[in-house]
C-alpha cells in the first residue's frame, strides 16, 4: 500500500481509495500487534524496529490535509505505537504471546519482576488472577465476623498469698478462659435490589453454651427505603421470625421499625422496637428509641461527631436497666489515626468509668486497649484487633474489687507492650515494606526512561 501526500478534498479521487485503504488496514491489524507491524510472531528486535519507523514515517498524521485521512492516520500511529510498545519489551511480549491484551490488563502486572520466563510469568498471571477473584468474592459476599474470648484473670489480684502457702504450686496463679463467641455472617446478592444474608454465632460461659443461625432476605424497596424479613433457629432460644422497616420520612429524618416473634420453650416472646432519628445540624443526631418486649426501654441519645471529636450522651429508662451515660472521644490528625476516649456510666446496676486508647497499626489494622472500672464489677481489661472485616476481642477481668495494682497494671502494662512492639516489630516491618516498594519504583522508573530513550532514538 502506498500514500500520495495529495491536498484536494474529494469522495471519488486518490483520496476517498486511500480512506478506504486506511479503513482496511485499521479493522485488519488492529486485532493482533503482530499484524499491525507487519511481522512474523518469531521477529527480532531489529525488524520490530525497522518496521516501526516504516510505519512511522507512513501513517504520520503531519503527512495528510484532508480532515478524515488525518483521523484515520492518527488512529493507526497510535495504534503502531501502542503495538510496538508491547513488543520491544520482552516482559511484556512474553505476557502478550502467551495470554494475549488481556493478559497486560490484569492488576498487579506492576510490581512483577523483569527477565522472567514465559514459565514464571505463567504462573505470576495465574496467582494474580485468583487474587483479583478473590477481591471480587469478598466485595460481593461482604463476610464480617467477631472472635471474642474471655479471660478470667481474678487469681493475679484477688488471691490471698496465705491460703496458697499450703498448696503445691500455689505461688502461681491461676488464668483460665471462661468463655468465648464467635459470628460470622456474609451477603449473597440476589438482584439488584434483593439481598440474602447468612449468619450464624456460637457462645460457651463457664461450660455451657449454644449457638443460632438467622437466614435474612432484604429489598431496597426505592431510594427513600428498604424491608428486610428474618428467619433464625438456635439451641436455646428456638426458632424466630422477625420483619424490619427503614423509611426516610425527611431529607433530615429516619425511622426505623422492627418487630419479631420468639417461640422459645416457656412460650411465645414477642418484640417490637421503634427507632427514630434526626439530624439537628451538620455534624448532630438526636435518636429516640422505644422497645416493647423481655428488656423493655425508652432510650434518647444524642450523638456529635466532627473530624476532631466524638461526643455521646444517652439516657434510658426501663425494666430492668436504666442508666445514664457520656462518653467522648479524641481524634488526632495524625499519619495513624490516634484517638483517645473516655465514658462514664451510672445507672441501678452501678458505675462504671472507661478509658482507652486506639491506632492503627497497618493499612487493614486497628488495635485498640480499654480500662474498665465499676462498682460491683471491678477491674477489665480490653483489647480489641480489628482487620478488615473481622473483629477479635479479649476482654481480661482482673479483679472484683476497685484495687489500685490492679488499675495500674491495666493501664501501664498494655502501653509498654505495645511500646515495646511497636518499635521492635511493627516499625521495622513496615520500614522494610517501603523499601521494597521504592526498589520496585526505581526499578520500574529505570525501565521506563529506557524505553523512553529507545523510542526517541527509534523516532
Amino acid at each position: 500500500m502506498s500514500f500520495q501526500n495529495t491536498g484536494g478534498v474529494g469522495g471519488t479521487g486518490p483520496n476517498a481509495n486511500m480512506a478506504a485503504s486506511l479503513d482496511d488496514d485499521f479493522e485488519s491489524n488492529n486485532q493482533d500487534y503482530y499484524s499491525l507491524l507487519n511481522v512474523r510472531k518469531e521477529a527480532t528486535l531489529e525488524e520490530l524496529k525497522a518496521s516501526y519507523r516504516r510505519l512511522c514515517m507512513l501513517y504520520h498524521p503531519d503527512k495528510h490535509r484532508d480532515p478524515e485521512l488525518k483521523r484515520q492516520a492518527e488512529q493507526l500511529f497510535n495504534q503502531v505505537h501502542q503495538a510496538y510498545e508491547v513488543l520491544s519489551d520482552a516482559h511484556s511480549r512474553a505476557i502478550y504471546d502467551i495470554f494475549g491484551k488481556k493478559g497486560l490488563e490484569v492488576e498487579g502486572w506492576e510490581v512483577v519482576e523483569r527477565k522472567r520466563t514465559p514459565a514464571e510469568i505463567r504462573e505470576e498471571y495465574e496467582r494474580l488472577q485468583r487474587e483479583r477473584e478473590e477481591r471480587r468474592l469478598q466485595q460481593r459476599t461482604n463476610p464480617k465476623g467477631t472472635i471474642s474470648v474471655g479471660v478470667d484473670a481474678t487469681d493475679l489480684f484477688d488471691r490471698y498469698d496465705e491460703d496458697f502457702e499450703e498448696m503445691p504450686g500455689g505461688g502461681f496463679p491461676h488464668i483460665e478462659i471462661n468463655k468465648m463467641h464467635i459470628s460470622q455472617s456474609i451477603e449473597a446478592p440476589l438482584t439488584n435490589s434483593d439481598t440474602a444474608v447468612l449468619s450464624g454465632s456460637l457462645s460457651t460461659h463457664n461450660g455451657n453454651g449454644g449457638g443460632n443461625i438467622n437466614m435474612t432476605i432484604r429489598r431496597v424497596t426505592s431510594a427513600k427505603g428498604w424491608g428486610e424479613v428474618e428467619f433464625g433457629a438456635g439451641d436455646v432460644l428456638g426458632p424466630l421470625i422477625g420483619l424490619k422497616v427503614f423509611r426516610n420520612v425527611t431529607p433530615r429524618c429516619f425511622l426505623t421499625a422492627q418487630c419479631g416473634l420468639q417461640f422459645s420453650p416457656r412460650g411465645l416472646r414477642p418484640s417490637c422496637s421503634l427507632m427514630t432519628a434526626r439530624h439537628l445540624d451538620q455534624n448532630t443526631m438526636g435518636y429516640l428509641q422505644w422497645r416493647w418486649g423481655p428488656n423493655s426501654a425508652m432510650t434518647t441519645s444524642l450523638v456529635r461527631d466532627t473530624k476532631s471529636s466524638h461526643f455521646t450522651l444517652a439516657l434510658q429508662l426501663g425494666v430492668p436497666h436504666s442508666y445514664l451515660m457520656m462518653s467522648y472521644q479524641y481524634k488526632f490528625q495524625d499519619e495513624d489515626q490516634t484517638k483517645v476516649k473516655g465514658s462514664v456510666k451510672t445507672g441501678w446496676f452501678g458505675t462504671v468509668v472507661e478509658y482507652g486508647a486506639e491506632r492503627k497499626i497497618s493499612r487493614h489494622s486497628v488495635l485498640s486497649a480499654t480500662v474498665s472500672i465499676g462498682v460491683p464489677q471491678g477491674v477489665t481489661l480490653k483489647i480489641k484487633l480489628a482487620r478488615a472485616s473481622q473483629t477479635y476481642l479479649f476482654p481480661v477481668h482482673l479483679t472484683d474489687q476497685l484495687l489500685p495494682s490492679a488499675v495500674f497494671y491495666a493501664t501501664v502494662g498494655p502501653l509498654l507492650v505495645y511500646m515495646a512492639v511497636h518499635r521492635l516489630v511493627i516499625i521495622p516491618y513496615t520500614q522494610a515494606q517501603k523499601e521494597q516498594e521504592l526498589e520496585l519504583q526505581r526499578k520500574s522508573s529505570a525501565t521506563d526512561i529506557a524505553k523512553k530513550k529507545q523510542e526517541a532514538e527509534s523516532a
